[in-house]
């Protein structure tokens, strides 16, 4: 028999070529053009059935129709084995260059050119919004324009599509009243120099736009990576948070509709888990006013952040509009309430090996620990900048009640630059060793409760905006600085902080929301969520790689690292609206897959892709 093995591969061959599909490209010359996103979504793809409130019912197993996105080689070729049986929807897209859209038959190949942008304001669109904040000029005053980034960009990006148009300074007034109302703390010098600056600066980029600078380039190791897009929810969802699971699944939950979203990210198929509502549970629990002129929201709740316990797999859940913590149990798929008698806007969490829970409460500035063995909760209070800080805490229970009753006191209590008041526990992460670190957004620290004694411990960083956290193997913390684009380097041992500026173009445009670290290669994959990029950090080899996203104003909030080392995000942007085709998504990159043929065995999806 073994002599016709060699046949049988060259027919098995014969009938993996004939099913792929074969994009070349080229520039008007006729030359190829490297290194060009290449991105196939199916022509006809599956209904969802969207019976629940424009959402599938819960416990239904749904079918999301990935798309698959390439990087064209040195021959200007990408090869596709998704989808070969039937017609898929292709775009072309390459920076300075018109994008291309067409439809591919089953079973057919094609060879197109791509033509650089003849108009110059087509041109200026075309560049992602980190390249419109850059040519923004805020009367020359950084620290005005480093407090616009911080308040004006933490739910979506700033020198988007949505923004780069000329519009008079009343509509900016209104937006910024909006956005206090929302939760930004833009302090009050700021609310009134920036509608007419703005106004200004918009207006004037928008009538030369060879001002805009042009943005990252696009360089030759993405010809060996692969990405994967599912579409989850709808332009009223927000896709905030992700847990890649031990059980290799991924959930997703959307925050502004109560629901969690569990995903296999091998066959595309999803299933739909509404969150455990309680009697007493209102619509916007806490903060029922705050999204009152939303279009459209079902949040009770507020689903926030995830993390899995080490010792039986639940899923843990803050849920920012109550004072509650979840529990989600993988098997059953049934959710448990866990109440709290006091703090608000439970945050971002992590599980330690003893099985108790630690999040950060964002406006009681507190981290509290659920020990899930004695089932009580613990608060840790933190330190207060001042009396009047002391006494907003204390009373931010009564704060939020009147704000419940429709009293806009967001917009009435003056803000001052230090955001006294709300210095906003924000990230959390364990070191090796068992410590617990937080990060404060507001008061420009990080703090450190010792695993033995609990003891809390506060470090100031010499940087603004300490926003997510993470340890790597060796404990030192890796922190997003969000509005000054770079991370940094805490040594616990040594107490020092090492700066790391982002590889963007132009240089220091990002503003990275969050980031986390591969464990086990030592890598650390941040959040460029205003270039629609990720960007990844080889520590040992001291080594910057940029990754482009599919989509034009991708907002992304967290990183999540499988154990093979596929990375996944959310376009998570509120609203999701912003993104360039109001479709939120759950993300894969695929760094690092040496050949076409392995980029494609790798690029895996459902039996009914087919």
């Amino acid at each position: 028999m073994s002599k016709f093995l060699p046949l049988m591969l060259v027919f098995l061959c014969g009938i993996n070529t004939l099913s792929a599909k074969t994009i070349t490209v080229t520039n008007a010359a006729g030359k190829p053009l490297a290194n060009v996103m290449v991105m196939q979504t199916p022509v006809q793809g599956h209904t969802l059935d969207r019976s629940d409130q424009g959402y599938p019912p819960e416990h239904i197993v749904n079918i999301s129709d990935a798309s698959f996105t390439l990087f064209t080689d040195e021959q200007g070729q990408v090869t596709f084995e998704q989808y070969h049986e039937q017609a898929v929807r292709v775009r072309l897209r390459k920076p300075e260059y018109r994008d291309v859209t067409f439809v591919l038959a089953q079973g057919e190949n094609k060879t197109i050119a791509m033509h650089l942008f003849n108009d110059v304001l087509a041109r200026a669109e075309s560049r992602p919004a980190n390249t419109w904040l850059a040519a923004l000029n805020l009367n020359n005053d950084e620290k005005l324009k480093q407090s616009y980034i911080m308040q004006c960009g933490f739910c979506h990006q700033q020198g988007s599509h949505f923004f780069r148009r000329p519009r008079p300074t009343e509509q900016w007034e209104k937006v910024i009243y909006r956005m206090i109302g929302y939760g930004s703390r833009l302090h009050d010098e700021a609310q009134e120099q920036l509608p007419q600056l703005l106004s200004d600066e918009y207006g004037r980029l928008y009538n030369n736009p060879e001002l805009i600078p042009k943005g990252t380039p696009w360089k030759k190791h993405l010809q060996h990576t692969a990405m994967t897009e599912w579409p989850l929810g709808d332009a009223f969802s927000q896709m905030h948070d992700l847990l890649y699971h031990s059980n290799g699944l991924v959930y997703v939950g959307d925050n502004l509709q109560d629901r969690l979203y569990e995903i296999n990210p091998n066959t595309g198929e999803f299933v739909v888990y509404k969150l455990k509502r309680e009697q007493s549970d209102k619509h916007g629990g806490l903060m029922g006013k705050r999204l009152s002129d939303f279009p459209k929201h079902e949040a009770f709740a507020g689903v926030h952040s995830f993390a899995e316990s080490p010792i039986d797999g639940h899923i843990f859940i803050t849920t920012s509009y109550q004072q509650r913590l979840v529990e989600f149990d993988p098997v059953t798929k049934t959710f448990t309430n866990h109440p709290m008698d006091e703090g608000y806007y439970p945050h971002t969490l992590r599980v330690d090996k003893q099985d108790r829970v630690w999040f950060t409460m964002a406006l009681s500035n507190q981290v509290a620990m659920f020990d899930r063995k004695a089932q009580r909760f613990t608060m840790f209070d933190l330190p207060n900048r001042s009396t009047r800080e002391k006494l907003t805490v204390s009373g931010m229970g009564i704060i939020l009640k009147l704000m419940d009753w429709g009293l806009p006191l967001a917009n009435w209590f003056s803000i001052d630059e230090k955001s006294t008041g709300v210095p906003l526990p924000y990230g959390i992460d364990l070191t090796p060793n068992g410590d617990v670190w937080f990060a404060r957004l507001h008061a420009d620290s990080i703090g450190k409760i010792d695993h033995k004694t609990l003891k809390v411990t506060m470090y100031d960083t010499p940087f603004i905006g300490p926003r997510r956290l993470r340890s790597d193997s060796k404990g030192n913390l890796w922190i997003a600085a969000f509005p000054e684009s770079m991370i940094v380097k805490f040594d616990p041992n040594t107490e020092t902080f090492t700066q790391y500026p982002l590889p963007v173009y132009p240089a220091g445009s990002e503003t990275p929301y969050s980031l986390n670290v591969d464990k086990k290669r030592d890598i650390v994959w941040v959040n460029g969520n205003t270039s629609d990029a990720l960007y990844s950090y080889e520590i040992d080899k001291q080594k910057w790689t940029h990754y482009p996203l599919p989509k034009r104003v991708s907002f992304t909030r967290d990183v999540e690292i499988a154990p093979s080392g596929e990375v996944f995000t959310t376009n998570s942007s509120f609203p999701s609206w912003h993104i360039e085709d109001a479709q939120p998504t759950l993300i894969r990159i695929r760094p690092n897959v040496d050949s076409d043929k392995d980029r494609n065995d790798r690029l895996t999806h459902n039996k009914h892709a087919n």
